[in-house]
Order: C-alpha cells, then sequence, then structure tokens
C-alpha cells in the first residue's frame, strides 16, 4: 500500500506505483493491469478521481521524469540485492531506497547539500568504526574463485562464520588450486565478514571529442565489517555484466572510509563535464 510522510517529504512505492504517476503526469493512458495500484494511489490521497496529482509529487516527478544526473546503487548482501539511486534534478535532488523483502521503496527529497552524505548512508559507510589489521592490503584473484567463496557463504547462517563453517568457505576458495597461503585465508575471512558488495554508477549527458554522449563513472567496494572496506581496482566500474567471467581478475585493495568518502564525491560530475543546457 503506497504512503507518504509529508513532513519529511518521503513516499513509499512501488515499482508500479511509480509507473501510475509517471503516466498520469505525461498525461498517457493506463493499462487495465495498473488499474489496481492506480486505485491504491487514490485511496491514499496520491491521485484524485481525475488522474490528478498531489501537489506534494510534484518536486518529485520533475526530478523524475527529467533528471540531469543519475545515480544507480547495486547493494548485495545475504539477503539479496537492493537497488537503490538518487536523481539529480534541475531544482531537487530526489533518493530512492528498496527495502529487503518489500515491493515498496521510499522516495525522499535531498538537501543538495547533503548528497555526498545521502550516498555515504546508502552504503552504510562508517567513518569512525573500529577496524581490525590484516595480513596483506590487496588480494588477486578470479571472478570464478571468489563465486565458489560466495555461494559457500549462502549455505552459512546469519551469524558470525567461524569455525567449521570458515572451513567449508576456505574449501570452496581452494578447490580450484588458484589461491595459495595467505591469500587463501584473507579471502576467506574477508568473506566470511562480508556485510555488502556495492557498486555505485553515476551518468549524465556530456560532451567526448565533440560528440555529445552519456558519460559515466563507477564505483565497486566490499564491505567486509570489522575487515574494513576493499575497493574493487580491478576490473574498473563501470563493467558490464557480460564483460565478466569466471577468468575475469579481480584485485581487491583495502582503503580507508575517508577514502571511500572521496571515491563517492569524486562519482559526480561538475559543471565543465555537462553537456551545455543540461547542467544545474
Amino acid at each position: 500500500m503506497p504512503s507518504f510522510d509529508l513532513s519529511r517529504s518521503r513516499f513509499r512505492l512501488s515499482d508500479e506505483h511509480v509507473q501510475v504517476l509517471v503516466l498520469l503526469a505525461t498525461a498517457r493512458d493506463l493499462p487495465d493491469e495498473l488499474s489496481e495500484p492506480r486505485d491504491a494511489l487514490r485511496a491514499c490521497g496520491l491521485v484524485n478521481e481525475r488522474g490528478q496529482l498531489a501537489h506534494a509529487l510534484v518536486p518529485m516527478m520533475e526530478t523524475l521524469l527529467s533528471p540531469v544526473v543519475v545515480v544507480s546503487l547495486e547493494a548485495a548482501s545475504r539477503q539479496g540485492e537492493l537497488h537503490h539511486g538518487v536523481l539529480i534534478g534541475e531544482d531537487h535532488v530526489l533518493s530512492h531506497q528498496a527495502w529487503p523483502g518489500t515491493p515498496e521503496a521510499e522516495y525522499a527529497l535531498v538537501e543538495p547539500k547533503m548528497l555526498v552524505w545521502a550516498l555515504a548512508n546508502m552504503v552504510n559507510l562508517q567513518q569512525n568504526a573500529a577496524r581490525r589489521d590484516t595480513a596483506s592490503q590487496v588480494v588477486e584473484t578470479t571472478m570464478g574463485t571468489v563465486e565458489s567463496g560466495l555461494e559457500a557463504l549462502k549455505a552459512v547462517p546469519f551469524i558470525e562464520a567461524r569455525g567449521e563453517d570458515r572451513d567449508h568457505i576456505r574449501k570452496a576458495l581452494a578447490s580450484d588450486g588458484a589461491l595459495a597461503e595467505p591469500a587463501l585465508v584473507l579471502l576467506t575471512d574477508l568473506i566470511a565478514e562480508l556485510r555488502s558488495s556495492w557498486r555505485l554508477t553515476s551518468a549524465w549527458q556530456g560532451r567526448r571529442d565533440g560528440d555529445d554522449g552519456v558519460e559515466s563513472r563507477g564505483l565497486a567496494v566490499w564491505d567486509c565489517g570489522p575487515l574494513g572496506y576493499w575497493h574493487r581496482e580491478t576490473p574498473a566500474e563501470p563493467v558490464a555484466s557480460d564483460d565478466i567471467g569466471p577468468d575475469t581478475a579481480l584485485r581487491f585493495v583495502r582503503v580507508e572510509p575517508r577514502q571511500v568518502w572521496q571515491m563517492i564525491t569524486d562519482l559526480l560530475p561538475d559543471g565543465s563535464e555537462m553537456r551545455p543546457g543540461a547542467q544545474r
């Protein structure tokens, strides 16, 4: 059921609710299969009987329909994959955050000066969290080896992986013989402590070599809890899933929270990178 909180300019909406709002806002016909989400929007007061949208939706819809910069976040954990993001418009910034096990996401207006903070909050960046030292600051392996370890993690309960559970992950990583000590131990520990892996990608209309086109930058990180943050340097983001296979080389480098903060900041384009007329 859709709902909203006027005091904080936030809305809980499913993909179907958003589709209805977009169609109504652009005066397009609504297919029959969207009648139920339309009725739900009417019931909560966001749409009236004539198909008009509540005034409180105007900033959100303006940003949703005409974003200048789109920032997408894919976050994966043992609860599955969630999609969050931020849309930067001409006058407003709109965030959307999903919740495990529910079809609805929270859409909320963000103060532009708080944009980096909002993105850092989405990835649960902890600036002052206590971290344990590791024997190495770099891990180099392949996608196939990592996938073996991640598959083994799925069999481990949601408590911290220790003892036999950690041995299960270690055996999976060692099955192809590609990892030797001490990298095998370190990667076992990283996967056992893995809280989430996430990819942030920003995209905007820019110019390259005199031609108009879409520009993008990306960042991929593992949040390994007490073992800190590990930036995936290779393959560098943005990268398409079709370009990654079992033999793809991976290189993870441990980074401090302040470095992750700066990486997030650097994802956002400045005015000189954007096509004239597409700037805030």
